[in-house]
């Protein structure tokens, strides 16, 4: 069985095995469909994976920010097991189970702030998104949508239309859902005003003046919504200002304030809830990824008489809140509360940075490096001076570390920027050499 303590070791990738795979892959499945890694995963523990030709590699991305409390973490195993023997499937909405409500409670105590909270389950990161503006319309009375630049919210119309990227997102797809509007987020590196925090004052804040004059009237705006830390844009960690700042635009003119936490939720950032890093209790919040490490759950959580504003039969879904799903998540929130892994994101975290910090006083090419927790990237450009994107650095350093037994991802606007999202259970010998590998294949690409 594979250990979860174990090293990378990596002896003949794209075997046998996985390119008879491969080929029937590329019979089966929709073209659409991408993968980064050239693997197909027999097995996975902790903080690594095995492929069907037995190599081992470190994880990096956990499955996109999912497998915070590890793959496969025993607890969690063991709580979908006991589930699975009582119950699949019944439909909540028809006939209800004891886990939907369990859960329900354990998120309502956990959400920030002292207001009396409430749930919803739904799938995905999408749903959880999509429904959560239809509570913030049903309660509000009002059409509109703001997001930000450089967010990312999910693939469905709606969602997709709140992204923040064309391509591959949005292109080809259209037209898209009427009544989002888009404003500049607190992207600091590019700032679209050519200003510099801390001497800018906040003015992607102070834009909201023109932009309830120029672009849409507060007063026909439901919902605000941002990701704590903008995800696949990124990365991006805003100024300690901004989430207070934009809680009171929204009281001011009562807009329904949504933090997007489903790739910044359950102790990414070294907090259950990033938002909780500025102090700002949301209306409403959604979540998925690392709420059920894998398994397909996603919830909205918030104020109970916002979260109330649609009747019965106006939200929901067939499978949300499936009974396996929510003993999943039961048991990941128990694992990541017993080990204290917001204090291990943090470390995590702390390493990560000191020794990428090192590495920009060697490699210029290594323009912004952010983190908040575990949430840790770096953006690539051509000159420092200049900060032009060079994306083509990326994908280059993630074929050297999957070379070497290290799985990473890409993220940004302009495809420039590394991301690492490794689960947070990984061993400090792992972190290491991940680190190690990170420098060898830096060294490869822009040293060689």
């Amino acid at each position: 069985m594979l250990e979860g303590n174990e090293l990378p070791h990596v002896g003949s990738p794209q075997g046998p095995k996985t390119k008879a795979l491969f080929d029937k892959k590329s019979r089966y499945v929709a073209k659409g469909i991408s993968n980064l890694a050239p693997i197909f995963i027999e097995s996975a523990r902790g903080a690594v994976i095995r492929d069907l030709d037995q190599n081992v590699y470190l994880d990096f991305y956990g499955g996109i920010g999912v497998a915070n409390a590890g793959h496969c973490p025993p607890g969690v195993v063991e709580g979908i097991k006991e589930q699975a023997e009582k119950l699949l499937h019944s439909c909540f909405m028809v006939s209800m189970y004891e886990p939907y409500v369990q859960l329900a409670e354990k998120l309502a105590q956990l959400a920030p702030g002292s207001s009396a909270k409430k749930a919803m389950f739904v799938n995905s990161g999408a749903e959880a998104v999509e429904n959560a503006v239809k509570i913030a319309r049903a309660h509000t009375k009002r059409p509109g949508v703001v997001a930000f630049e450089a967010g990312f919210h999910g693939r469905t119309l709606l969602t997709m239309t709140l992204t923040s990227k064309v391509k591959p997102y949005k292109h080809e797809f259209g037209p898209f859902a009427p009544e989002v509007y888009k404003v500049p987020s607190a992207y600091c590196y590019r700032c679209i005003f050519g200003s510099t925090y801390p001497e800018c004052g906040l003015a992607c804040l102070e834009h909201f003046e023109r932009f309830f004059i120029t672009e849409a009237d507060p007063s026909g705006i439901a919902a605000m919504i941002i990701e704590p830390v903008q995800g696949e844009g990124g990365f991006i960690v805003p100024p300690k200002e901004f989430l207070p700042g934009l809680r009171e635009i929204c009281d001011r003119h009562g807009i329904v304030l949504i933090a997007d936490e489903v790739q910044t939720g359950f102790a990414r950032t070294g907090r259950m809830f990033a938002v909780e890093h500025f102090g700002v209790e949301p209306d409403l919040m959604t979540l998925a990824k690392g709420i059920a490490s894998g398994l397909p759950l996603s919830a909205v959580v918030g104020k109970a008489e916002i979260i109330d504003a649609p009747t019965p039969g106006r939200i929901g879904g067939t499978y949300g809140g499936n009974p396996v799903a929510c003993a999943a998540a039961l048991a990941t929130i128990e694992a990541l509360e017993q080990q204290d892994l917001n204090t291990r994101a943090e470390q995590i975290g702390a390493y990560l940075t000191k020794r990428l910090l090192a590495l920009q006083e060697r490699f210029p090419q290594m323009g912004d490096i952010r983190s908040l927790g575990a949430m840790v990237a770096v953006e690539f450009v051509k000159d420092p001076r200049t900060r032009e994107p060079a994306k083509e650095i990326v994908p280059a350093l993630i074929a050297e570390c999957f070379k070497r037994g290290l799985l990473i991802m890409g993220a940004g606007i302009f495809g420039n920027v590394v991301r690492f999202l490794p689960p947070l259970v990984l061993t400090d010998d792992q972190l290491e050499r991940a680190a190690d590998i990170f420098e060898a294949a830096m060294e490869s690409v822009l040293s060689g």
